[in-house]
């Protein structure tokens, strides 16, 4: 219980619409570029809110606050998508050469604020269970989606097949995020969206969580299974 109201006061604290919407407003394109390569292509962006930040784009193109390219609404979204995706799909890319030049050592680096261990040993079983789909799979979770290009570099996959699933998922990711965020804005207006933005970053940190409760719990009844010496 302690955990999760941890979790929840991060949430609160580290998300909040007001600051993403400030963020974008302040900030516009070139931030928000330079926070979907991050989240990535370097192995600390498993911190930034990547999911919450393309609805709210979404959302902002539509009230036409985001407008970098001076176009219509829609081509405006459209031509969002295509940069974003390139990000999304060049910041993968990156995380995979990391993999696959630091080879297996990579998993005996200590743990430390900026580079989460457990994250990354989670992500490798995910990776052994779902195989490549995983890069796509992944981008809809947060944490692992840092990690799985990773992954994919120090299992050796090859370059080719994974650069399917990366064009694959990145697409996939960015359109459903912002097409999301502009259609509900249409809908229900900018004011409402938050409750929405705050709905979506809980359910997409939930299956995370439940994997790790599984595997505490699986843990934990392999040792009570050990025989006593």
């Amino acid at each position: 219980m302690d955990t999760l109201r941890e979790i929840l006061y991060r949430l609160r604290d580290v998300l909040p619409w007001g600051n993403i919407e400030a963020l974008l407003t302040w900030g516009g394109y070139p931030v928000l570029m330079a926070i979907i390569f991050a989240e990535t292509g370097l192995l600390i962006g498993f911190f930034l809110p990547g999911d919450s930040l393309l609805v709210t784009t979404g959302v902002l193109i539509n009230a036409e606050q985001i407008n970098p390219f001076g176009v219509s609404t829609f081509a405006n979204l459209l031509l969002m998508n295509v940069v974003l995706s390139v990000m999304a799909i060049i910041g993968d890319t990156v995380g995979y050469s990391i993999g696959y030049k630091a080879g297996p050592k990579i998993f005996t680096r200590e743990q430390s604020l900026f580079f989460r261990k457990d994250y990354l040993v989670a992500t490798q079983k995910f990776y052994e269970k779902h195989g490549g789909k995983t890069i796509v799979l992944a981008r809809f979770m947060p944490f692992a989606r840092t990690f799985a290009p990773v992954v994919a570099g120090v299992g050796q996959m090859s370059y080719k097949r994974f650069l399917s699933y990366n064009i694959f998922g990145g697409i996939g990711w960015v359109a459903s995020m912002t097409f999301l965020g502009y259609y509900l804005g249409k809908v229900l207006g900018a004011k409402q969206i938050e409750k929405v933005v705050i709905l979506i970053i809980v359910i997409s940190v939930l299956p995370p969580i439940i994997g790790a409760i599984r595997a505490h719990r699986a843990a934990k009844k392999n040792d009570s299974e050990k025989p006593a010496v």
